[in-house]
């Protein structure tokens, strides 16, 4: 925009007036009030440029939510990206999640923008004995993560490994074998690296991380009905959910903790880790029922009769896993009886639920990791768009289920069966309670991952700066 001094500067003098004018005849078309009218219409752009880029930056405070304004924002340097790789080191596999985000300048918000999402089987503690390949099996992730972010970003991109409940249920010296392995690999990474980068992730975490990774996916953080996440893992499952009521704060004493959802503002959240409850540990659990520890042929009655010796791995143990006859309702139709796997369920599974999160109930619910694989799989919601169903669909389906012999899901009677229980019987919800289904919101993945990158980039002043 013109300056006061550049206007002096271009006063004219009488003298200077007539040469201009003098000019002015010598070229067709030119006149003073034309040079005049060019000056005014330069400095009132400028005017508009400036109000517009004002309002742009207003609008941008006011709502960074908005994807045209933040792809303008970016357009015109309004914002800088940052990364973040977490791998999520679980029972069955290990992924890693790479996340861009662009940084506002104006408000300093974080607004995800990409993310790369890359798993391999099975998971670390399937390398008990082994080291050296699981330590293979994450090169081969971070190899993949390093395609996805720019060079330049590299150094400071933060990279973290967080082991989940596969890790909590090896011993000790096992356990932590596989992490000395993969801290050997970071040192060497071409990303940021701090000491306590590679761990086994408290559950709790897990469980908050989970939260607000839905909840910051569907937009719910900064409102008062936040959804209640669900995760059902191999080992574990999480619940946790932000209490309407203060009065049920107090009950929850234990398990409650302060989650900071924006600059200025935190919310008291419950969670808790149900280490034992996950998938496959349940499976364990009631398939060795009356098996000594060290017997690997079992007979299962929550398995149909006609599943003979099939294989299957658990903390690095092949069992032959066999259906029991239940004598229902003939040789040539052979089934599950569901009442005697249903009694078996519920004896393993509700002395491990405490505390009792009962009200759970007044929350929206999503779920997701094997909540939603085995919907999809048993053909309960549509397996791109996902869906909602209630607690007692999953009952009706296990029912259907446990009555069909099927070779080629010779355990989806059992896991559809312990879903059922673990949400209606142990959770405490109603038959007619609703629960929405997830893999995605918006193409990204649910994971705790994305809560985790969220935090490490807004709370550690290295990144936050």
């Amino acid at each position: 925009m013109t300056s006061t001094n550049d206007v002096r500067k271009r006063r004219l003098s009488r003298d200077d007036e007539k040469t201009s004018l003098n000019a002015a005849h010598l070229r067709p078309g030119t006149s003073v009030s034309a040079n005049l009218s060019a000056g005014l219409k330069f400095s009132f752009l400028c005017l508009v440029v400036s109000v517009i880029l004002f309002l742009l930056g207003l609008g941008l405070y006011i709502d960074t939510t908005n994807p045209f304004l933040m792809h303008l924002a970016s357009k015109l340097g309004y914002d800088k990206q940052q990364y973040a790789v977490i791998v999520d080191a679980g029972s069955t596999g290990s992924r890693v999640l790479a996340y861009k985000f662009n940084r506002s300048f104006i408000d300093n918000k974080l607004i995800l923008a990409e993310e790369l999402f890359k798993e391999r089987k099975p998971g670390l503690s399937a390398f008990a004995d082994n080291p050296e390949k699981a330590a293979l099996s994450i090169k081969l992730l971070l190899d993949e993560a390093k395609a996805f972010i720019p060079k330049e970003k590299w150094s400071s991109t933060p990279l973290l490994l967080k082991a989940t409940a596969g890790l909590r249920l090896l011993p000790h010296s096992k356990a932590e074998n596989l992490l000395n392995v993969v801290r050997d690999l970071f040192t060497k990474s071409v990303f940021s690296v701090d000491i306590d980068a590679v761990e086994i992730m408290d559950g709790t975490d897990e469980g908050i991380f989970s939260w607000f990774t839905v909840n910051f996916l569907l937009g719910r953080l900064s409102k008062s009905n936040q959804a209640a996440a669900l995760d059902l893992g191999g080992g574990s499952t999480q619940v946790t959910f932000a209490p309407t009521d203060p009065e049920q704060v107090p009950l929850y004493e234990k398990y409650m903790h302060e989650v900071k959802i924006s600059l200025n503002k935190e919310i008291n959240v419950f969670t808790h880790s149900y280490l034992g409850l996950g998938l496959m540990a349940a499976r364990h659990e009631v398939f060795t029922k009356g098996y000594n520890p060290e017997e690997t042929n079992i007979e299962s009655a929550c398995v149909n009769p006609i599943i003979s010796n099939r294989t299957w791995l658990y903390n690095n143990i092949e069992y032959k896993i066999s259906g029991k006859d239940s004598g229902k309702p003939s040789q040539e139709n052979p089934v599950v009886d569901f009442d005697v796997c249903l009694e078996l369920i519920k004896s393993k599974v509700m002395p491990k639920v405490k505390p009792k999160p009962f009200s759970l109930k007044q929350h929206t619910i999503a779920a997701f990791s094997y909540y939603f694989e085995r919907a999809i799989e048993s053909g309960l919601i549509d397996p791109f768009q996902g869906g909602e169903i209630t607690v007692e669909s999953f009952r009706k389906k296990a029912l259907e289920v446990c009555q069909t012999p099927n070779d080629e899901q010779p355990f989806m009677c059992f896991d559809l069966t312990y879903i059922s229980v673990l949400l209606r019987e142990g959770f405490g919800l109603a038959d007619k309670k609703k629960i929405k289904l997830y893999k995605q919101i918006d193409g990204h993945e649910i994971s705790w991952a994305l809560g985790c990158a969220y935090n490490i980039l807004t709370s550690d002043d290295k990144y936050n700066s």
